[in-house]
Formats: structure tokens, sequence, C-alpha cells
């Protein structure tokens, strides 16, 4: 097998592989009403399923980081994946019962660690294989295609749902397999770099990012005045001092802290950080608002979120070759700027809930999705490329720590203005049309807690309820405007980041990163490299 045609396989089986962990970003959202009739998961129960995933996937980055340099990259994605569709198979497997709400749950956080471990891996592998100059298209074409599929969430589970709620995690297995035949197939380096792990930095770090993400995922159950919230996120916060100052006092740490210090990776992870608060919540926030103000179902919902992609992935392509011809501060200022113009014209056109279903609404959707499709591949491989002597696996669980942190942020702090938001609203609307504070309330926490319609909640409106649902519609579409311009914002000071901190050209040769050839003795550490594990450059 020529090398061309072998790292377009290791490109295609990677995307095959960490397609699964994208798809199930969305596409459990959708099946939370199904999931909570036919299973009888409490309110709780049902924040675990969804948040319990996440949790598991910020928490164990940076180790899933860590191992895959010392075990081997395609070994890591291998292990990933059986974990992962096993998860995936036995989440489908939920028994009915008492036992059923504690089963899902455990296997949803077996799930984000198999995503954990192997998501690092995976991406390391693509940014092996590809020399330089292909880097950027390749990373383009992976964040593309692997990102476009999640748009592939609520439309297939809008369909899977009919057959059964199971079918939504079954999915998951033959994707899997795919995957572990295309990954043996094509081979991809799996050069082990023995060293010492780091496990009190991990323990460290899994807690403090836990916690951390824990206390921001709840704040929208709990409350922001609950003790329980803040405490989360205060030792959260704690722990992970503690992580930052074991680390740099720590040989080998989990992960080389002092690459901070460079400027322009400091500002990428920054970026990463801001343009996640937007683009990962859109999925939930696009999602509820085409199903409560534009009233679509399940699949038509993915549909609305797919015309988003349909920008994404073409302008992924043109900021991958911007990157190799002049690299990333080009592509990612130009492509935070038009995100930020597509997210404000998007949340312009919210209340005026017919236009969601013509073109008036989708060019703005498709302006927000090319310009996130020109920031996303360019400020990953920029950060991969300006980590000095840093192996691939521990910058990829850095960089992929700071975009799901930034997306808890995002999903706690706009989740929560868009509850504050749609309460005041739906209240103001219920008491023109004679109803109680109480009973906007009632609406307001079905709406928050399912993400469904609202026709539940208003079956006893009598003769008003259409003027009923139609205030939801109206209230949730003035809320979701506010949360959409505050993306908008997010996007805004991305670009202020990266052109504040990102320098003009591709990263210096010095400043690539380094990796061992592979060798039959994995021990072996190139003259003038330092080995991952953080002893000095031999000369």
């Amino acid at each position: 097998m020529s090398s061309e045609t072998n790292k377009r396989l290791a490109l295609a089986a990677m995307i095959c592989a960490v397609a699964m962990t994208f798809i199930d970003q969305t596409i459990v959202s959708i099946a939370i009403p199904d999931l909570q009739e036919d299973l009888g998961l409490s309110e709780a129960g049902v924040q675990w399923v969804v948040n319990g995933y996440l949790v598991a996937l910020a928490a164990l980055f940076a180790f899933g980081g860590r191992i895959a340099d010392v075990a081997g990259h395609r070994r890591m994605v291998l292990i990933g994946i059986a974990v992962f569709a096993s998860a995936s198979a036995l989440c489908g497997a939920t028994p009915d019962g008492s036992i059923a709400e504690a089963w899902l749950i455990f296997w949803r956080v077996v799930q984000g660690a198999g995503a954990a471990i192997m998501f690092p891996a995976a991406l390391a592998i693509v940014v092996a294989a590809f020399p330089r100059d292909e880097r950027g298209r390749a990373m383009a074409t992976f964040f593309g295609i692997a990102g476009g599929l999640t748009a592939v969430g609520p439309l297939a589970g809008g369909y899977l749902i009919e057959l059964s709620w199971r079918a939504i995690f079954w999915i998951n297995v033959p994707v899997a397999i795919a995957a572990v035949l295309l990954t043996l197939r094509a081979r991809p380096d799996d050069t082990r770099r023995p060293a010492p792990v780091d496990y009190r930095g991990a323990v460290l770090a899994a807690l403090g990012l836990g916690l951390l993400v824990l206390g921001l995922q709840q704040s929208s159950a709990w409350g922001w005045d609950s003790p329980a919230t803040w405490a989360s996120i205060a030792v959260g916060l704690a722990l992970i001092a503690v992580f930052i100052r074991v680390e740099l006092a720590t040989d080998p740490p989990l992960m080389q802290l002092r690459i901070f210090a460079g400027r322009a990776f400091a500002g990428d992870n920054a970026v990463l950080f801001l343009i996640s608060i937007a683009f990962v919540p859109m999925f939930l926030f696009a999602s509820m608002y085409s199903q409560i103000s534009l009233g679509f179902d399940a699949s038509n919902a993915g549909l609305y979120i797919g015309i988003f992609f349909a920008g994404f992935v073409i302008a992924a392509q043109w900021g991958g070759r911007m990157l190799d011809r002049g690299g990333a501060r080009t592509p990612v200022v130009i492509g935070c700027a038009i995100a930020a113009v597509g997210f404000y014209l998007w949340a312009e056109s919210m209340p005026d809930v017919a236009s969601g279903a013509d073109w008036d609404q989708w060019w703005r959707i498709m302006i927000a999705g090319a310009g996130t499709g020109f920031v996303l591949g360019p400020v990953t491989t920029d950060a991969l490329n300006r980590a000095p002597h840093t192996s691939y696996g521990e910058v990829t669980g850095i960089t992929q720590t700071m975009r799901n942190v930034g997306a808890s942020v995002g999903l706690a702090v706009l989740g929560t203005l868009l509850i504050s938001e749609n309460r005041s609203n739906v209240e103001t609307r219920f008491e023109d049309l004679g109803a109680t504070k109480s009973q906007a309330d009632a609406v307001v926490d079905s709406l928050s807690q399912s993400g469904g319609g609202a026709s539940d909640s208003l079956e006893h409106a009598g003769a008003k309820a259409e003027q009923f649902f139609e205030a939801v519609q109206d209230g949730f579409a003035q809320s979701t405007q506010i949360i959409f311009y505050g993306m908008a914002i997010a996007m805004l000071l991305a670009g202020i980041v990266a052109l504040a901190t990102i320098p003009r050209g591709r990263a210096p040769e010095a400043e690539i990163l380094a990796e061992p050839e592979a060798t039959d003795s994995p021990e072996e550490t190139p003259a003038g490299v330092r080995d991952p594990a953080g002893s000095p450059p031999t000369s």
C-alpha cells in the first residue's frame, strides 16, 4: 500500500472513529422525552444522562492524551472504540425497572470515558500521518466531515426513535466495527514511548475538571443560588490550581504546562475556548428553537441544523488551504469575523418564526457555519504546530480540554440566561392572556427539562390553547435571540484574541511539533528531540 493511500485511509478511519462521539453529542438529546417516558427517569436522572457523558469526557481528556503517547496511538484508538461501542450497546440494553436510571447513567459515563481515550489518539494519528504542508487540508477534512456528522444526530435520531429509542445507541456498533476494520487496514503509527505516568496529576485533573464541569452543567438544575453549584465550581477550580502547581514541579508531568508561555499557543487555546462557547451549545439551542418556536419535528430539526454545516464543510476546506499557504492568523481572524456576523444575523431573524422554514433565515445560518468552519481546523492545527518538544497526544488532550470547558461554560451561562429570559417573556405573554404566573412557570420548567414542544403543558388551556401556544413560540424565539447574540459576541472576542496573539505566517520550523519515528525500539528518541516524557534533548 502506498504512503498516499495509507494516510488517506488513516484519515478515513479516524473520521469514522470520532464520528460516533460527534453524533452522540446531539442524538441523545432528541430521545430524552422517549427515554423519560419509557424508563420513568427522574428529572435529575434526565440531567445526568446528558451531563454524565460530558463530565467524563472533560475530566479524562488530559489523561487520554497522555496515555495515548505512552501506550501507542493506534492501540488507544482501538481500545477507545471498543469501550465506547460496548457502552453504547449496554445503554441500548438498559433494563426496565428500578435499576434503569442508574444503569443508563453509568454506561453513559463509560461512553464519555471511551471518547476521552479515543479522540486525542485519533487526532494525533491524523496530524502525524500528513506532512506539514498538507496538514491544514487534512485537518479541515477531519473536522469538516466529522463536525458535519453532528447534524446527523437529530436527523437520524428522529427516524431511529420511530423504531425504538434503544436504536440511537445501537447505531454506534456498526460504525465502530467499520472504524476498527479501517484502522487495522490503515495501520497508522503505533510507536509506544514507555514513561512514568503522573497518576497524581491525572487524578487532580479529573477531579478538578470534572467538578468544574459538573457545577457548570448542573447550574440550570440546581440554580445559581444553590450552595452545591458554587461548591462544585469552587472546589473544581481549587483542585485545578493544585494540579497546575503539582505539574510545574513534576518530571515528567501529565501536561507540559510551560508550553502556555508561548503567546501563540496560549492564544490558539483561548480562541478554541471562546468559539466553543458558541459552537457546541448551538446544537442544543438551535434544536430547541426549531422544535419549540418553529414547530419542527426531530427530523426537520436535524435538517435545520444541517444548514449550518452546509456552510461549515465548504469553508473548512478553504480555511485548511489558507493555513497550508500562509499560516493560521488569516483564516482564524476572517472566520471569527464571519461567524460573529452570521450569528448576529441569525439571531436578528429569530423572532420572525415564519422565516425559519425559508431562505431568509437559511443564508444567515450558512454564514455562521462558514465562519466557524474557517476557524476550527486552522486554530487546532496551529496549536499542535506550536507546541515545541511536546507529543501529539498530550497537546491534543490540552486543546480538547479547552474546547470542552468552553462548551460547558457556554451551556451553563447561555442556558441559564435562556431560562431566565424565557421565564420573563412567557410570564408577560401569559399574563396578557389572563393566565397566572405559576401556570407560565410550569410551561417554562417543562420546556427547560425536556427541550421539546409545549403542547403537553398546554393541554388544559381550553379555548385559548392556540393563543397560549403562540405565546410560548414567540416568547422562546425572543429568548433564543438573546442567546445567539451572546454567541456572536463570543466569536467576536475570539477574533480579537486571534488578532492579538497569533503571528502572521506559518509556525517557524523550530516550533513544529517533534515526534520520534516509528522504530523497533520504542525507547529510541532521535537526536535533538525531547522525549515526550519530559527528559532533556539528546545531542
